[in-house]
């Protein structure tokens, strides 16, 4: 409900202003420890990545009431979206977007966790639970360019706005695509954020769109095997709809002003 996201808002704003909150039963401050600001935005930045490769990646709806705190705050405490923005390119490189490579001298197990997977007792996790923690991460990345809180001034520019989402697609697609990985982040990349990107682009976005379809697609296919095509698929009919309808359709569960009513 959009009083219960004002208050979680509220309470995070208040935390790094350094007003005292109730939490768990106590009352806490930023002002009671001399690095206590700079731990509460570490942490802080952390949990919000943490929602994206978690709760995002299992319900991919709640990108935007998650993006919509965390735009607002990195406007007021820009602190946060710096060190928010550190978080999400160590756990997720392909956020920047940057393929690491492996450099002589490195392990497989230290190389795996370059590229963002989890390694736990010399065990990497396995494929799917990787795609969707990054996909999760992504979508977050997606929802948070394009989102303001409606509450703050707007006076300003967005901390982090679509232009970095323009750059972020202009640099992926200037990358070899890798399989499996390219083409889910693309997808959810132009599911969630596609809409706002055609308004603010216009022709230069359905350039890159027919480009996308007619050149880089087709780059994806030459590294995929066929037991790893169904994202590519996915991504292909996307594309091939939104050229044909000449329209980006809205993102599932961006929130509405009616959201706000609630």
């Amino acid at each position: 409900a959009g009083s219960k996201l004002r208050e979680v808002f509220d309470k995070i704003n208040n935390l790094l202003s350094g007003k005292p909150v109730q939490t768990e039963g106590q009352t806490v401050s930023v002002t009671q420890h001399p690095q206590g600001l700079e731990f509460v935005c570490y942490k802080l930045a952390e949990k919000f990545v943490k929602h994206g490769e978690g709760e995002v990646s299992f319900h991919r709806d709640s990108a935007f009431p998650i993006a919509v705190v965390l735009s607002g705050i990195w406007e007021l405490h820009p602190r946060v979206g710096d060190i928010f923005l550190a978080h999400l390119h160590k756990k997720c490189p392909y956020s920047v977007p940057f393929y690491p490579t492996r450099k002589e001298g490195t392990s497989v197990e230290e190389y795996q966790r370059k590229l963002g997977y989890e390694v736990h007792d010399s065990k990497v996790e396995e494929q799917d639970h990787f795609l969707k923690r990054m996909s999760g991460m992504i979508r977050l990345y997606a929802a948070i360019i394009q989102l303001r809180w409606p509450y703050g001034n707007k006076q300003g520019a967005h901390p982090h706005g679509l232009s970095y989402g323009w750059r972020w697609l202009a640099q992926m697609l200037n990358l070899e695509p890798l399989a499996d990985v390219t083409a889910m982040l693309l997808l959810d990349f132009l599911e969630v954020c596609g809409n706002a990107l055609v308004k603010q682009y216009g022709i230069q976005f359905w350039k890159t769109m027919f480009f996308i379809q007619k050149y880089y697609i087709p780059r994806i296919e030459a590294v995929t095997s066929a037991g790893q095509m169904g994202c590519l698929s996915r991504l292909k009919s996307f594309v091939q709809k939104c050229l044909q309808e000449k329209e980006i359709p809205l993102p599932k569960g961006i929130l509405t002003p009616s959201f706000w009513r609630t």
